[in-house]
C-alpha cells in the first residue's frame, strides 16, 4: 500500500518557476482551502513575505502558539488565554526571510499539553490518512495540514514528542532537532530545558530545508554507510517487522545494523517526564491560580498535581538525565545513528484515548511517548519518517542522532525513504 502523493516545496516551487501558477494564486487557493479546515486555528489573511529565498512564494501555516507582531496568539487554550503579540518570534522571521507566505495558524493541545491532539475548548483535527484515528500532539493541526496537502511544511514543536508523534499519526516527517539548535524567543514555553521548534513536512528534503532555515545554516550532508544501531523491543508484531524489512534494506545499501544495549535508555521516561511537568508547572502558576476554570479539567489536573512535585524530585531528575547523556555519548563513540520506532503501533482510534475511553487509556497514550521522550530529555535530534502503509494506518519510525548530526539523521532518512517509497513523488521534483 502507499500513502496519498503530497506536493513538496520543490513541487511548488518548479509550478511557479514555469509560470503555471503565481505566487498570488498559490496564496489564495491555500487560504481558500484553510477556512472552515479542521487543522486551522486561524486564517491569516495579510501576510506576503517579501523574502526572495527559498521559500518564496511557498505557502506555509503553523502551530498556534509563535508570536508575530500584532496578531492573536491562541496556543490552544480557552479564548481567555489568547493575547496579541508584541514581537515576532525568530523562527517566523527566518522563514519570513526565506520568503515564506503564511496562510494560518493551527490547531494544537491546549498549551502543547497531550499527545493525542485532544483538546477541552476545540475540535480534535480530523486526522486524513486513518479515519477516526487520533491526529497525535501536540502540534495536531500541523501533522494534518502537511497531511492533508494544504501546506507542504508546518512548524510544530516538540517536548516529548510533540513534533514526531502527529508525524507519525498522519503519516508525515517530522523533524526534531537537537535541544538549543533553533531559537525558542518568542514562542509559547512548556519546559525550558526540552522545548524544540522543528517542521512537520510533506518529504525528508522539505523538512530538511525549512529546519536549516529555522536553525540558520545549511544541514545538508552527502549519504555514506553508516553504522546504525537498531530498538524495537516493546514494538507491536507489525511494527517489528516493517522496520526489520527495513533494516535489512538498509544493510543491502551498505550500512551497519547492531541491535542498541536493551539497557541505554532505560528508566528515562519518568525523569522526562518529571522534568517537563515540573517546568509547565512553573511557567503557568500564575494563570493557574488566578484563572484555574480557564483550563480544560485534565490539563488543569495536570498542572495541579505538577505543582506538587518535590523540589528534589526535580533535581534527581536533572541528574538522572545528566548521566544518561554520558552513557549515550558514550554509545555515539561505537554508533552513527539509532533506528526505532516513533510510536508502538498505528495511531489509536480517537474514542480509546478521549475522556472515559476505558482502562487501556494509560497503556495506549504511554505507547505514543515511550520511544519519543529518550530523545527529548537527552536533547538529540530525532526524525519521524513514515516507511508501511497498512489498511490500519501508517508505520514511522525515528532516525535518532548525536547532538549536531541533523544533517547525518536526514542523509540517512532520505535513503530509507527511497527504500520504504510508501508516498507517491510528483515527477517534477525529488523532494
Amino acid at each position: 500500500m502507499t500513502l496519498p502523493p503530497l506536493d513538496t516545496v520543490s513541487v511548488l516551487r518548479s509550478r511557479l518557476d514555469r509560470g503555471e501558477v503565481s505566487a498570488a494564486e498559490l496564496a489564495a487557493e491555500a487560504r481558500r482551502r484553510a477556512t472552515g479546515h479542521s487543522a486551522v486555528a486561524a486564517v491569516v489573511e495579510d501576510h506576503r513575505s517579501t523574502g526572495t529565498g527559498p521559500l518564496a512564494g511557498i505557502p506555509l501555516a503553523h502551530k498556534d502558539m509563535f508570536d508575530r507582531r500584532g496578531e492573536a496568539v491562541g496556543m490552544g487554550a480557552h479564548p481567555s488565554a489568547e493575547r496579541i503579540a508584541t514581537r515576532t518570534c525568530d523562527v517566523l522571521r527566518r522563514l519570513d526571510a526565506a520568503g515564506q507566505t503564511q496562510i494560518a495558524r493551527l490547531r494544537m493541545s491546549e498549551f502543547a499539553m497531550g499527545p493525542t491532539g485532544h483538546n477541552a475548548h476545540h475540535p480534535l483535527p480530523r486526522n486524513p490518512t486513518v479515519e477516526g484515528a487520533i491526529p497525535g500532539g501536540s502540534s495536531s493541526g500541523s501533522g494534518v495540514a502537511v497531511a492533508s496537502g494544504l501546506v507542504p511544511a508546518a512548524l510544530g514543536s516538540d517536548t516529548g514528542g510533540s513534533i514526531r508523534i502527529p508525524a507519525a499519526c498522519n503519516g508525515v516527517v517530522g523533524f526534531k532537532p537537537g535541544q538549543g539548535s533553533v531559537s525558542n524567543r518568542d514562542a509559547m514555553p512548556l519546559s525550558w530545558t526540552q522545548d524544540c521548534i522543528g517542521p512537520l513536512a510533506a518529504s525528508v528534503a522539505c523538512a530538511r530545508l525549512v529546519l536549516g532555515l529555522v536553525m540558520g545554516r545549511d544541514i545538508s550532508e552527502d549519504g555514506r554507510p553508516l553504522r546504525v544501531g537498531l530498538m524495537m523491543d516493546g514494538a507491536s508484531p507489525g511494527m517489528q517487522t516493517a522496520l526489520t524489512d527495513l533494516a535489512r534494506a538498509a544493510e543491502a545499501a551498505g550500512h551497519t545494523l547492531s541491535e542498541v544495549p536493551a539497557d541505554l535508555f532505560a528508566g528515562l521516561v519518568e525523569p522526562a517526564n518529571v522534568i517537563a511537568m515540573s517546568e509547565a508547572a512553573t511557567v503557568h502558576a500564575d494563570r493557574l491560580r488566578a484563572a484555574p476554570d480557564s483550563y480544560g479539567p485534565q490539563v488543569r489536573g495536570r498542572l495541579v498535581q505538577a505543582a506538587a512535585i518535590p523540589a528534589a524530585a526535580y533535581l534527581r531528575a536533572r541528574q538522572i538525565r545528566a548521566l544518561a547523556r554520558e552513557r549515550t555519548a558514550e554509545y555515539f563513540t561505537r554508533a552513527d545513528l539509532m533506528l526505532m520506532p516513533t510510536l508502538v503501533d498505528v495511531p489509536p482510534p480517537a474514542a480509546a484515548v478521549d475522556v472515559g475511553g476505558g482502562a487501556d487509556v494509560d497503556r495506549v497514550v504511554s505507547g505514543l511517548t515511550c520511544f519519543t521522550r529518550p530523545a527529548s530529555i537527552l536533547g538529540l535530534p530525532a526524525l519521524s519518517l513514515p516507511i508501511a502503509a497498512t489498511s490500519a494506518g501508517p508505520l514511522s519510525v525515528q532516525i535518532v542522532g548525536p547532538h549536531g548530526a541533523e544533517g547525518r539523521v536526514a542523509a540517512f532518512a532520505e535513503t530509507l525513504e527511497r527504500i520504504a517509497a510508501i508516498r507517491p513523488v510528483a515527477a517534477t521534483a525529488l523532494s
